[in-house]
């Protein structure tokens, strides 16, 4: 069996990231370590617990190049698919922590959806699947 454990997240500031995915998504602080040398590894979920899925390794863009990829790492399309069980909550937490939507929520056949901006800028979608 194999599994996607995480993706890397550049950021401009971790201080900052790790406030939005933590207060404005809901997302648990998974580690937060630093070691020899000063680097910082940050990894934040959407889930909880001791198996907390596919987390976030938050990376600091040190170059320029780097820093030009935060917020596009593919261009203008939606990257991420945030999926939620309970829309509704998770739309007003996000809105109560001043989070973008670009649109209403719609309801299409594979759920309720909307896209919103993450604190760069790029879309991600919040989705609630239909029930079975």
């Amino acid at each position: 069996m194999l599994s996607l454990e995480n993706a890397t997240y550049l950021v401009h500031d971790l201080d900052d990231a790790i406030a939005f995915f933590t207060d404005a998504l809901g997302f648990t602080l998974c580690q937060d370590e630093t070691f020899e040398g000063g680097w910082r590894r940050v990894v934040v979920s959407p889930g909880a617990g001791e198996a907390p899925g596919t987390g976030l390794v938050l990376a600091l863009a040190t170059s320029d190049d780097a820093r030009a990829r935060v917020g596009r790492p593919v261009g203008d399309e939606v990257a991420f698919f945030l999926r939620t069980d309970d829309f509704a909550a998770q739309h007003a937490r996000m809105l109560a922590h001043g989070v973008t939507f670009r649109e209403e929520p719609r309801h299409e056949a594979y759920g309720t959806v909307a896209v919103f901006e993450d604190l760069y800028g790029m879309p991600w979608d919040l989705i609630q699947p239909p029930s079975a």
